[in-house]
Formats: C-alpha cells, sequence, structure tokens
C-alpha cells in the first residue's frame, strides 16, 4: 500500500483530500505545518513583539487535530517557523523594500511544502505528498505536468508554477478533479469540524490585520508626495511607496472631482508616488522580462504562442514567449494593464502550466516603463 504524506492545515480542502486519499486506498498520515511563530516576532529594530492574534495557527491545528482524529490518521506537527522567516518572509520584506510586490503564497510554495515538507515526507518513508490546492497533475508522453484544476473558479496553479520540477511525480492533488462545491458537500457528508469553516485568505503571518499596519514594524513609513503624471502636481500624500502596487486604485485617498487614480509608478529615490487617470497609455505595458525562471517541461520549443497569467484571478492573456540566456521574455502587442514588477508570470499551454517566473522589468513599446515615466517627471524628481 503507498504511503502519503498529506498536508492538514485546519480548512476544509485539506480535510476532504486526506479523506478522498483514503477512500482511494492509500495509507495516509498527515502533517501540520507551523510556519509562523504569532507570539514571538522581531520588529524593525530587531526587538522581539507580542502579538497573540496575529495569525491563529492553534486553532487551525486543533481543527486539523480533530479531523485527523475523525480519520483515524495520525497527524505530525512539523516545525518549519525558521526556514519561513528565511526563505519566505525575509525575502519578502527585502523585496518590498525594493518596491517590488513579491508574492509570499508563492514562495511558500517553493520552500516550505513543496521543498522542506517533501524533504520530511521522504525520510519518513512516504511515497507521496498530497495537499488541498486546486490542481492537477497529468502526464504527458512519460512526464508529470502540472495542469489546471478542474474548478476553474479555484485553480491553483498560479501559486505552485515554483514548485521544483523534479517532485511533480510525487504529488498528488486529489481536488483536482472536483468543484469547491463538491467538497463542501463531502465535508458536511462526513460530518468534519471545518465543513463550514471560511476559506483562509490573505497572507498567513498577516492575518486579518491591515497590510501596510503590519508591514511598518519591518518597514518604516515614510510619507511622500503623490504626483500627477500630466499636471505634475501633488494631489495627495502617501504613506510609504513600497506599500503600493502598479494600478492599484484603491488606497489612494486622492480628494477631488478628477479621477479615478492609478497607480503609474513607484519612485523610491525621491519617494514619489507617481499616479495618472484611468485612459494613461503608461497603465498598461506591451513585453516584460522574467527572472527566477522554473521551467515545468523539457518539451518546450522557444518562441511559443501561449497564455499567461501575470497576477491571480486575471483572465488568460495572449503572449508570445521567449527565452534568452536564463531570462523569459512575454510580449503583448495588445497591451495588458497592472503587470508588476515583483509579482509572478505563469504561462500556459492550454490546460498545462509550462513554467513561469518573477516579473522583472516592463516596458511599452520596447522602452523600459521605468525610463518613459523617469523622463516624464524629471523636473520633480
Amino acid at each position: 500500500m503507498k504511503k502519503v504524506f498529506v498536508g492538514l492545515s485546519g480548512g476544509v480542502d485539506s480535510a476532504v483530500a486526506a479523506y478522498l486519499l483514503i477512500q482511494q486506498g492509500y495509507h495516509v498520515e498527515c502533517g501540520f505545518m507551523r510556519n509562523w511563530d504569532a507570539s514571538v516576532n522581531s520588529d524593525i529594530a530587531g526587538n522581539p513583539t507580542i502579538d497573540d492574534d496575529m495569525c491563529p495557527q492553534e486553532v487551525d491545528y486543533m481543527d486539523a487535530l480533530n479531523v485527523a482524529n475523525k480519520l483515524n490518521v495520525p497527524l505530525h506537527r512539523v516545525d518549519f517557523v525558521a526556514e519561513y522567516w528565511q526563505d519566505v518572509f525575509s525575502v519578502f520584506v527585502e523585496q518590498t523594500k525594493r518596491g517590488l510586490t513579491p508574492n509570499p503564497d508563492i514562495l511558500c510554495n517553493k520552500h516550505i511544502k513543496f521543498d522542506a515538507f517533501v524533504d520530511y515526507a521522504k525520510k519518513h518513508g512516504f511515497d507521496y505528498v498530497a495537499t488541498g490546492h486546486y490542481a492537477r497533475i497529468v502526464n504527458i508522453n512519460g512526464e508529470s505536468h502540472l495542469a489546471k484544476a478542474i474548478d476553474q473558479n479555484k485553480d491553483q496553479t498560479y501559486f505552485l508554477v515554483q514548485i521544483p520540477k523534479d517532485v511533480l511525480s510525487m504529488i498528488l492533488f486529489p481536488l483536482g478533479e472536483i468543484t469547491k462545491d463538491e467538497v463542501r458537500r463531502i465535508a458536511l457528508e462526513q460530518d468534519f469540524v471545518v465543513a463550514k469553516k471560511k476559506d483562509s485568505t490573505g497572507i498567513c503571518f498577516i492575518g486579518e490585520r491591515h497590510f501596510k499596519e503590519f508591514m511598518s514594524n519591518y518597514i518604516p513609513k515614510n510619507e511622500g508626495k503623490i504626483i500627477d503624471i500630466e499636471t505634475k502636481k501633488v494631489i495627495g500624500q502617501h504613506h510609504g511607496v513600497m506599500f503600493y502596487t502598479l494600478g492599484q486604485r484603491k488606497g489612494l485617498n486622492i480628494g477631488g472631482d478628477r479621477g479615478p487614480w492609478f497607480v503609474v509608478w513607484k519612485h523610491l529615490k525621491s519617494n514619489q508616488l507617481i499616479v495618472a487617470q484611468e485612459h494613461h497609455p503608461y497603465l498598461k505595458t506591451t513585453s516584460v522580462t522574467i527572472q527566477r525562471v522554473n521551467l515545468l517541461s523539457d518539451l518546450l520549443t522557444f518562441p511559443i504562442q501561449c497564455h499567461a497569467k501575470f497576477r491571480y484571478r486575471q483572465a488568460d492573456q495572449e503572449v508570445v514567449l521567449d527565452m534568452i540566456d536564463d531570462k523569459l521574455i512575454a510580449t503583448f502587442p495588445q497591451g495588458i494593464r497592472a503587470v508588476t514588477p515583483g509579482q509572478e508570470a505563469v504561462f500556459y499551454l492550454n490546460h498545462v502550466c509550462i513554467g513561469g517566473g518573477q516579473i522583472d522589468e516592463i516596458f511599452l513599446n520596447n522602452e523600459p516603463l521605468r525610463s518613459l515615466v523617469e523622463k516624464e517627471i524629471a523636473d520633480e524628481i
């Protein structure tokens, strides 16, 4: 009997994933990942801060234990706090300081769930690792590939793009073939304590807190001017350019009868947030370079006509993808809004995810948007 180690998070998805694998005849054991120390953290100066309600991991652990007991399977409590701090949170903070918009969930999947957790499973004799992600593993010409879930509204391949290719063959995604409604139905039928539990949203280490409020423990607020790129006039004040993202509309707090306003650029050196109105050409880009590339197939021949997502929930976008040296270049003459350095670009051929990486530089008609904006506001910076 094949042994499967299931990441049990204390949510409904992972509970049903574990149940389905037992029904399929696997020997199942579960692991609860403790990734964040919610009671003791460090502020900007490295001093401990106490915050007991930041991330309700103990509640999640008790829910996971309740599910494991109901399924009559062991629950391992696995501590990855040090790894998470080094490989996820510290990277997130440093990149945010540089004005990027990184995705910690992608870093967590790369370094924790499908690296450290997989290593733990291998050391303890498991054949497979499974999670409650909505995705599929499909076999094409003898090679394991990451593919979109049947439930397109819940598909999570965007967050899984940095999984090491060599572990795909030992990953199981039991929810990939069913819908969220079916998951809820199964959970209710099995009388799981988490059957009606609300799905977790946002970033674990922030929990329900406001992003800027939490991050100010690690990145000092540095208020500055909000500049209208057309009139060059100051039209508001920001709380620190690193806390905003390109294309952002909400939270700018710009008064007046003009608008709506969108973030065009974050100029760190002058600490200015550059904004424009809805139809400004700088709100779209036409190409992008991508670093930290992770290709999930050996069967690719460039250039490739494919589809891309430059953020989660974005509709698939038509692009031409090429590879030069160790960087990907995606071109999309039609223009796409809010492509943001630091976020992830994820590429698909039909339903198969072929890989992706972190957005590096964005361009409008072959010129870096950074250069275009800086020329436009040269007198202001």
